[in-house]
């Protein structure tokens, strides 16, 4: 019997994930098939009742994206320790009646940077801006890598001290307004995890953050140069990219989660990506 997957959020009709999964699955000869749903936001207990009539029924798997990432760890029975420090989930596995929570942003944005650009992070000054479920998400993974020191810029400074009161001692982070960033000197790695990009702004970021021999990365992706990617370039930024190669790394880390192998991922990402310029 052919295993069932999905991915759910709202809107859901511009995801890949059906196309990703469908190339996953055919280079490694797995039954299983991948739909799209569209989730329902309202009545506020109508995600958890879509996602559990999906288990019931006999669903494997599920990814979850905007806007119910932090509804689907909350309804879990489980979670990873990225799950619970995002607090948010952008996987889900049902089994034995259970529902278990995961989160691959982080890693996938990782492995991306580190692997597919040649970019790795240790020793390295990284800054990310946002503090929302992406950054959270990211923490781990990007401790893990050993930067030298890992910034998180916020216009909200509060909600970045609380990732940092909430990891710890894990590793160099510090968080600070925009504003504070003219004064913090140049950085290796300039991480977008704003929404800004998604329409079409740009984040209050000082051009002086980025360093030319450094890379600037843009979480969205199929948007060509987007305002904070222009602004990389402009300020001299020879490496510019966007987050395409971040959803086929998060999603093979999930398909290898459920079913116990990872594909490869070089000709899914060439297959998606759209040229920068």
């Amino acid at each position: 019997m052919t295993d069932q997957y999905a991915v759910i959020g709202s809107p859901i009709g511009h995801t890949k994930s059906p196309l990703i999964h469908g190339l996953f699955a055919q280079e490694t000869q797995q039954d299983m098939s991948y739909t799209a749903i569209e989730g329902p936001v309202e009545p506020q207990d109508a995600f958890a009742g879509a996602v559990r009539a999906f288990g019931a029924a006999g669903g494997k798997g599920m990814n979850v994206t905007a806007p119910f990432k932090l509804k689907a760890f909350a309804m879990a029975d489980a979670c990873s320790e990225r799950a619970e420090l995002a607090g948010a989930a952008n996987a889900l596995r049902f089994e034995n009646g259970q529902i278990v929570a995961e989160n691959f942003d982080g890693l996938g944005l990782v492995r991306d940077i580190e692997v597919n650009l040649g970019l790795p992070m240790a020793g390295k000054r990284v800054l990310m801006l946002g503090a929302g479920g992406a950054v959270r998400g990211a923490l781990l993974p990007f401790l893990a890598a050993r930067p030298a020191e890992l910034v998180i810029a916020n216009r909200d400074v509060a909600k970045g001290q609380a990732l940092v009161a909430q990891v710890g001692g894990r590793g160099p982070l510090l968080a600070c307004g925009y504003g504070d960033l003219e004064a913090m000197g140049r950085f290796d790695l300039v991480v977008n995890a704003t929404s800004a990009s998604l329409t079409g702004d740009l984040p209050p970021v000082p051009p002086g953050v980025f360093s030319p021999e450094g890379t600037a990365y843009e979480l969205a992706y199929g948007k060509r140069l987007t305002p904070f990617l222009r602004l990389a370039r402009n300020a001299g930024v020879r490496g510019v990219a966007d987050g395409v190669g971040m959803l086929v790394e998060q999603a093979a880390e999930a398909f290898a989660w459920w079913r116990g192998m990872r594909p490869q991922t070089r000709s899914v990402i060439d297959r998606l990506t759209v040229p920068l310029d």
